[in-house]
C-alpha cells in the first residue's frame, strides 16, 4: 500500500521534492502513468506546467505524491520486484538487489522529455553517472561507455558491456562485434546515427567476463533512465546478458527470441549479442529474422540480405 507523503521518510520525501526540482529546470510539464487495471482512466497526466510560482514547493509535493503513488483518485503504483535471492540466484544474495524495486510497464512513472530536450537531458544523465566508483568495474576501466546514437531514435539496441575497444574510444560498439552491428542495422535499411546504442554495464568487466549481478543491477538503472528519456519504440536485447536485465528474469534465449515482449513503454526483440554472431555465424540467419520482427513493429520494408 502506498503511503502518504506526509508519512514518507523525511530524507526521501527531500530527495523526492529535489528530484522534482531537477524535472522542472529541464522543461519537463507532465508525467504519464501507465494504468493498472483498477486505475482511473484520467488518472495522468498530472499537469505542473502555469503554476504560479508562489506555489512552487505545492506543485513539487504533487509530484511527490505522484512517485509515492498517493494521488487524489487513490490509485497505486504497482512495481515489480525483482526475483530475490529465493526465487532465483541469479540476481545474487546481497538484500539491496533482491529488495530493489523495478519499475516497468505498465505501472511505471516515466517523466516525458520534449524530442528536443532529449540530447540535453540525457547529458544530465551522463554527468550523474560522473567518474563513477559505485561499483568494482571502475577499478579496471579507462572510459566510461555512456551511449551512441540518436537521442530521438525509434530504434533502441542494448548489449551487455563495453570491450576493449569500446574501453579505448569511449564508445559502444565499435570492435568487431560493432561493425558486424552496423551492418545489422544497414540490412534493416538504417545507419547508425539514426538509431540508439547502449549496454547494460558502462564499463569494461575485466577479460570481457559476464557482468556480476551487482555490478549489472548498480548500473541498469542509468539505462533505465535513458530509456524512459529516448523513448523508442522498439527495443532489441542483443543477447542473453541484456534480456536478462532488461526483462527481469533469466531464460534460454531461445525461449525469449520469435516474440515481442512489453519493457518500459516499447516493444522488446530478444536477439543474439554480434560477437556470438562472430563465433558462430550459422546463427546470423536466426538473427536476421528477430531483426525483422523489430522492421516489422516499425513499419520497415524487409528486404534480403546480401
Amino acid at each position: 500500500m502506498a503511503r502518504p507523503i506526509h508519512a514518507m521518510d523525511p530524507a526521501l520525501r527531500s530527495a523526492l521534492v529535489e528530484r522534482m526540482r531537477f524535472y522542472r529546470e529541464l522543461g519537463l510539464t507532465e508525467f504519464y502513468r501507465r494504468a493498472v487495471d483498477h486505475m482511473a482512466p484520467d488518472a495522468a497526466p498530472l499537469e505542473e506546467a502555469g503554476a504560479r510560482a508562489g506555489h512552487a514547493q505545492e506543485r513539487d509535493e504533487s509530484f511527490a505524491r505522484s512517485l509515492s503513488g498517493a494521488t487524489a483518485t487513490g490509485a497505486e503504483i504497482q512495481p515489480e520486484l525483482v526475483p530475490s535471492s529465493s526465487q532465483s540466484n541469479f540476481y545474487g544474495e546481497e538484500p539491496a538487489i533482491s529488495a530493489r524495486k523495478r519499475f516497468s510497464a505498465p505501472s511505471e512513472i516515466a517523466p516525458v522529455v520534449s524530442p528536443q530536450g532529449r540530447a540535453a537531458a540525457l547529458r544530465v544523465i551522463q554527468e550523474d553517472i560522473g567518474e563513477c566508483t559505485r561499483c568494482a568495474l571502475h577499478k579496471g576501466r579507462h572510459t566510461i561507455v555512456f551511449a551512441d546514437g540518436s537521442p530521438t531514435a525509434r530504434l533502441m539496441f542494448v548489449g551487455e558491456g563495453p570491450g576493449a575497444d569500446e574501453d579505448a574510444q569511449g564508445l559502444p560498439f565499435v570492435g568487431r562485434a560493432g561493425q558486424l552491428l552496423n551492418n545489422m542495422i544497414a540490412a534493416m535499411g538504417l545507419k547508425r546515427e539514426q538509431v540508439y546504442i547502449a549496454n547494460v554495464v558502462k564499463c569494461r568487466p575485466p577479460n570481457n567476463r559476464t557482468p556480476e549481478p551487482a555490478e549489472a543491477n548498480t548500473c541498469s538503472p542509468f539505462l533505465f533512465r535513458q530509456i524512459d528519456v529516448v523513448r523508442p519504440e522498439v527495443i532489441v536485447a542483443l543477447g542473453a546478458t541484456a534480456a536478462t536485465y532488461l526483462l527481469g528474469q533469466r531464460q534460454p534465449l531461445a525461449g525469449l527470441r520469435g516474440r515481442v515482449h512489453a519493457f518500459r513503454g516499447a516493444k522488446l526483440i530478444v536477439t543474439y549479442h554480434p560477437a556470438f554472431l562472430l563465433r558462430d555465424p550459422r546463427q546470423k540467419k536466426e538473427a536476421w529474422a528477430d531483426l525483422q520482427i523489430a522492421m516489422r513493429e516499425l513499419g520497415l520494408k524487409p528486404r534480403e540480405r546480401n
